[in-house]
């Protein structure tokens, strides 16, 4: 009835069963021997996963069948743990709410809360940035701290002007928590810009120059920053409106006026070092204000963790209003490093830039994951000098990390959190995406779920992140604050927390490996839903990146075709192919030979309403500023089957069949092999066509049909099979009640007793026989009467079986008889002794329910009453299960 598509890899209709045995079993016994109860495995798991459990004088006994392919022992290890908790928090308080009932065993929330969250570590908590790079500059003065093209800053230079910009804006009125944006191309200009602020106590706003003027005036308006530095070739970026604009170039001397020497400044760690702004899903910017005390704890830990010294050669390569410059900037600057920043056609032309980092000896460098991957791919990629890559910012792809002379590092982070979050290094022999890690020093990684409660290994739980890194909130917008920093739930009951902390709800879905790591899963509002399915996005893009013909994938829910849809956008590692397709020009037509291989590797492992329904090429993802991807920007497809080379309709029923194809699925050019389901459609739009072909084709299809011929072609081929037999099309009137005194046919439960009876005449093993004691004074005649009623009320106690019918073709049908007496024999047993009576009884019963029933003559209901004595009665019922079930003797006693 379903359909479903076939996959030997599983059970097509139901994956994970529960089932509960408890029917009463009596011990068995034999004389001179005992019996015991043995489980048996029998090699092969009928489902994924599949619980028993069986009602004992002892309790519930059970045993957990799982399939090896997909599951480990501990992970069903863990999933029992799991259970057992749950129900003896069920015994010990049946009354509390569902949301509140744990899962993980103690230990297992120790594990998770506080081991692995156990990253406390010193780090200067009252000091501020600005501290840590005039110590550099008071140890090695002379040493250079930016390299850009041929201009080089010592630190000496850098600490001075900066305290020159520092005086000049004290005197305008900058402060503690009072924002100064930096519209500054990638120069020294933009570090003496950013740290001059920092000494003047205030705090930079860092704005790309790329951004247009309107959203660089939203940004300086909702920050209220009175003042703006920038350079005299950007003045036309500027905005407006009425604030202070200091050019760096040409208003210099004006600035070097001012003293040489540190100013004064009353901020602390808890004020703000920097406000990044990000983009908010209203499409409204937000700000993250994060204080100094976040910076300092990133600069030590990064100081710490990579043991930076003055001979490191370090970059600044991501966008200067993206926070991974804040990470690229101030730990080098804190160690004595050398900085060194390209300009943007070499930072932009991964080849060039492989070349500019081999010629400036850079040792250590941070790359956005779009901009790393394309360096990775570059065949010169093994000659460069680094001892370490640092990636994020995105997701990172597997890839060959064995043939890398320096070890790849993988960090994730949201802004509200100061850049860095986790990290880990890829693993040179890993096939799998890499892992984002562990928590960073003094931070707090928590996977929860809907009611805050922490979620097991290998379950998916949201992040949430707490600790000494997390940002002030969004700059003037409290209400948006609280909905994203939520109370701590844990704040003050575990180690490492304290009352009336704080976590950030990062909206990103993530789970715990065995070992303390944990896998990135995407997006929660990258979560859609598709006919009803529930689909996570990031789990069809990590099937698409095991593709050995992938480099780059991403997959979004489109509406362009009049209902939701996925199209996958991939960039592919090989050139593309044209040959031997039509329409060769077209520069993604390529993609016609690789859509269908593509198509069946994802079907392989994917349900298929997590098929994508189109595929795009690109050359490359598009990207923001900040180097992630760009997802508003992916085109739209053209509405054609990416698999099939098209074919246009060759027959007036096949143009109208793409007609109809076309107003149904809302695809403007569909070929005579494009596969219906594989264009998007479904079975809700499946009727819908076949409302369509009977309209416009006078031909009545019933639904499986569009199944059984899901492509134009298939189609029409049978449409033209019906006329060319003249077959009439079957009456498509409203449904009627069908008249009870034909045959009528069998269902499926039916025709399967029927067969089994066919290959077993004469069996009793599918009758049901039970019995009813009765004690009192009974009236016979009344229940004799009851009985009938029963047969009146219920057709199914009445029908009997037969075949041969002309009509049916020989097929088996069911007849159901008139209403009619039932009757009922009395077996008076009370002139046996008393000790003979129940055994008499029992000999009855068992006869009862061992003597076979005719299918085709009927009656399938025996009944028979015994009397044992004056008020005492067995009441022996038998039908065959061809008529009813295990339930329907429930229903049967009910209205008995």
């Amino acid at each position: 009835a379903l359909q479903p598509a076939r996959d030997l890899s599983r059970s097509p209709l139901v994956q994970v069963m529960f089932a509960l045995h408890n029917t009463p079993q009596e011990a068995i016994a034999l004389p001179g021997l005992t019996l015991t109860r043995l489980a048996v495995d029998s090699g092969t798991a009928k489902f994924d996963l599949a619980l028993s459990l069986n009602e004992t004088t002892e309790g519930l006994v059970g045993t957990l069948e799982y399939a090896t392919a997909l599951f480990e022992r501990a992970t069903m290890e863990r999933l029992l743990d799991h259970f057992h908790t749950l129900l003896a928090a069920i015994v010990a308080d049946p009354q509390q709410a569902i949301t509140t009932l744990p899962l993980l065993t103690d230990a297992e929330q120790h594990q998770l809360l506080v081991d692995w969250n156990a990253t406390a570590a010193w780090f200067p908590r009252d000091l501020c940035l600005p501290q840590l790079v005039e110590a550099q500059a008071a140890e090695h003065p002379d040493a250079i701290a930016i390299v850009c093209a041929e201009q080089a800053l010592t630190y000496r230079h850098l600490d001075r002007r900066a305290n020159q910009l520092a005086h000049q804006l004290q005197a305008l009125g900058v402060g503690p928590d009072v924002c100064v944006g930096l519209l500054l191309t990638r120069s020294p200009d933009f570090a003496i810009g950013a740290l001059g602020v920092l000494k003047a106590g205030g705090a930079y706003l860092p704005i790309d120059i790329a951004y247009p003027p309107e959203r660089i005036q939203f940004m300086l308006e909702d920050a209220q920053a009175p003042i703006l530095l920038t350079q005299s070739h950007l003045l036309q970026a500027a905005p407006a409106h009425d604030l202070r604009t200091i050019c760096l170039d040409t208003d210099w001397t004006t600035i070097a006026q001012m003293p040489e020497t540190p100013p004064r400044s009353t901020a602390t760690a808890e004020h703000l070092a920097y406000v990044i702004y990000t983009s908010g899903s209203t499409g409204r910017p937000k700000g993250v204000g994060v204080p100094h005390r976040g910076a300092l704890n990133l600069v030590t830990w990064h100081r710490r963790a990579y043991d930076l010294s003055p001979d490191d050669r370090a970059t600044l390569l991501a966008s200067l209003a993206f926070d991974a410059s804040v990470w690229e900037l101030w730990p080098y600057l804190a160690s004595g490093a050398s900085l060194h920043l390209p300009d943007d056609e070499i930072r932009s032309a991964p080849g060039a830039l492989v070349e500019w980092l081999i010629a400036q000896e850079i040792t250590i460098c941070f790359m956005p994951t779009p901009l790393a991957e394309a360096v990775l791919a570059e065949p010169t990629t093994a000659q460069l000098p680094l001892r370490a890559l640092l990636t994020g910012g995105d997701v990172l792809h597997a890839q060959d990390w064995s043939r890398l002379p320096f070890p790849v590092i993988n960090h994730y982070g949201p802004t509200e959190n100061t850049v860095v979050t986790t990290c880990a290094a890829v693993e040179a022999t890993s096939a799998a995406l890499p892992s984002i890690g562990r928590p960073i020093a003094n931070t707090q990684v928590y996977l929860l779920d809907s009611n805050l409660q922490p979620v097991p290994i290998g379950a998916a739980g949201q992040l949430y992140i707490g600790g000494d890194n997390l940002a002030r909130g969004y700059l003037r917008r409290p209400a948006l604050t609280a909905e994203r920093f939520v109370p701590n739930p844990f704040g003050g009951s575990l180690e490492g927390t304290s009352a009336g902390s704080r976590l950030y709800r990062t909206g990103d879905l993530g789970r715990y490996l065995p070992d303390g790591r944990i896998d990135f899963l995407g997006r929660i509002d990258h979560q859609v839903k598709i006919r009803g399915y529930r689909i996570e996005i990031g789990e069809i893009e990590a099937v698409l990146l095991q593709h050995p013909g992938i480099r780059d994938a991403v997959v979004i829910a489109r509406e362009d075709f009049g209902d939701k849809r996925l199209v996958a956008y991939v960039v592919e590692n090989r050139e593309p192919r044209t040959e031997n397709l039509e329409d060769s020009t077209d520069p993604g037509s390529w993609f016609l030979v690789l859509g269908s291989p593509l198509r069946e590797f994802l079907a392989q492992r994917l349900p298929d309403y997590m098929v994508p329904s189109a595929f795009v090429t690109l050359d490359a993802l598009p990207l923001t500023p900040n180097g992630k991807v760009d997802r508003k920007a992916l085109p739209a497809p053209d509405g054609a089957s990416p698999e099939i080379v098209f074919v246009a309709p060759r027959t007036s029923t096949e143009a109208a069949l793409v007609d109809l194809w076309s107003e149904v699925l809302g695809a403007e050019r569909i070929g005579v092999y494009d596969n219906f389901f594989a264009l998007g459609g479904h079975s809700l739009l499946a009727t819908q066509l076949i409302s369509r072909i009977r309209s416009a084709l006078a031909v009545e299809l019933p639904l499986r049909q569009i199944f059984a011929a899901p492509t134009v072609a298939e189609l029409a081929q049978h449409i033209a099979t019906l006329r060319a037999g003249d077959q009439a099309p079957p009456d498509a009137s409203p449904l009627q009640p069908s008249d009870r005194s034909r045959p009528l046919p069998l269902s499926f439960s039916q025709e399967r007793l029927w067969f089994l009876d066919q290959l077993e005449p004469g069996s009793a093993l599918y009758n049901i026989p039970f019995a009813m004691r009765l004690s009192g004074q009974l009236d016979v005649a009344i229940l004799e009467r009851a009985f009938t009623a029963l047969i009146a009320r219920h057709e199914s106690l009445r029908t009997t079986f037969t075949q041969g019918v002309p009509a049916h073709d020989g097929q088996p049908v069911q007849v159901i008889a008139p209403p009619a007496a039932l009757p009922l024999p009395l077996v008076d047993l009370r002139h046996l002794p008393s000790a003979e009576r129940d055994a008499t009884a029992l000999h009855y019963a068992r006869t009862e329910a061992y003597t076979p029933f005719d299918l085709q003559r009927g009656p399938l209901l025996r009944t028979t009453l015994l009397q044992l004595d004056d008020t005492a009665w067995v009441a022996l019922v038998t039908l065959h299960h061809i008529i009813a079930d295990g339930w329907s003797i429930g229903l049967l006693i009910r209205d008995l």
